[in-house]
């Protein structure tokens, strides 16, 4: 039935061309206008927010082959597993036994001895009166992919092949191990699985824990006042070592800023037996500087779950924001 002036009441204009280019036209606008308010409530939230400069970054160490010697670096990458300069890159390969546990520096104190560099797309393994190992970084899709154990949780890793098992086990004069290599798309640990202070996106491929550990030089010293034998950072192998603020100030530290990098402090870093392996001699006397730490250095009763016996000295950090880091960067808290 029409309606008033013989139009139909579900009638409506035809949609001409120019029409059509106006609506779309007042549409993108107004999509346009919700993208840039959501812009502006997100770039006022990180304006409110302010930084406070704690400290300054003053060394940067990545640790190739877990338990193995330091890379010290002045420029890295910080990616969500850890620190990467080039095909170096934290805590990608590990020694392992039989069943695939991975090995630590508290089982085999003398890994500490080998030095490693990683370049020309080449894994090279130096130790006392050994030959230099070279291993490709790419190796043949053939080897065996092991499925590699810490704390009940599991990683991937390609097996380094025959003569890499040989050089480790010969070096360290025990059973038989093998060394393999995470590659790209394969299977991380999470640590929120066994250490609840963690978040669910949180992932490390052979590192203990978490992705990133710091600790400040104030910390160092101030535990070095305490003890008969001065120790060096090299026992408690952080990968960001921090100048310019005071002992223990980095317990403090729940977001930081360095360089385009965020963090998000996760917890305290338990210390173990690994801690009393001498960096130079390779032997663990299972005492000092863990016996004066426990002396002072108590976990929060939050964490007693997660630390049992084992003193705090460190931070554990979460990635939240990717980026770049160099030594002499400041770091700043972040209060929000």
């Amino acid at each position: 039935m029409a309606g008033p002036g013989g139009l139909s009441p579900l009638w409506v204009p035809p949609l001409t061309t120019s029409r059509l280019a106006w609506f779309c036209a007042a549409a993108a606008a107004s999509l346009g206008l919700g993208v840039a308010a959501a812009a502006w409530r997100w770039q006022r939230g990180r304006a409110r927010r302010r930084l406070l400069q704690v400290g300054t970054v003053s060394g940067l160490f990545i640790y190739p082959v877990k338990s193995c010697r330091a890379v010290a670096v002045n420029r890295a990458e910080v990616t969500e597993l850890g620190l990467r300069s080039g095909d170096t890159r934290d805590r990608c390969w590990t020694v392992i036994k039989e069943g695939g546990y991975m090995l630590s520096a508290k089982e085999e104190p003398r890994l500490v001895l080998v030095s490693v560099t990683c370049e020309h797309g080449y894994l090279t393994l130096n130790a006392p009166e050994m030959k230099a190992l070279r291993i490709p970084v790419e190796l043949p899709r053939t080897n065996s992919v092991w499925n590699c154990r810490r704390f009940g949780i599991h990683a991937q890793g390609r097996d380094c092949g025959d003569e890499a098992a040989q050089w480790i086990t010969s070096f360290l004069n025990s059973k038989p191990y093998r060394l393999v290599h995470y590659e790209p798309n394969m299977v991380t640990r999470k640590p929120r699985d066994f250490l609840p202070s963690f978040q669910p996106t949180d992932e490390v491929i052979y590192a203990e824990a978490s992705p990133i550990l710091l600790i400040s030089e104030a910390s160092l010293e101030d535990l070095n006042t305490r003890l008969e034998k001065k120790i060096a950072i090299a026992n408690f192998r952080p990968n960001i070592f921090v100048t310019g603020c005071g002992p223990y100030d980095e317990d403090h530290w729940t977001d930081i800023l360095i360089g385009t990098v965020e963090l998000k402090g996760r917890m305290s870093c338990p210390r173990c037996l690994i801690t009393t392996v001498d960096p130079d001699t390779g032997v663990m006397d299972r005492n000092e500087p863990l016996k004066t730490l426990k002396s002072y250095r108590k976990c929060d009763s939050s964490e007693q779950h997660a630390f049992k016996s084992d003193p705090p000295f460190g931070w554990c950090y979460g990635v939240d924001k990717t980026g770049v880091v160099q030594v002499g960067d400041p770091v700043y808290k972040i209060i929000r």
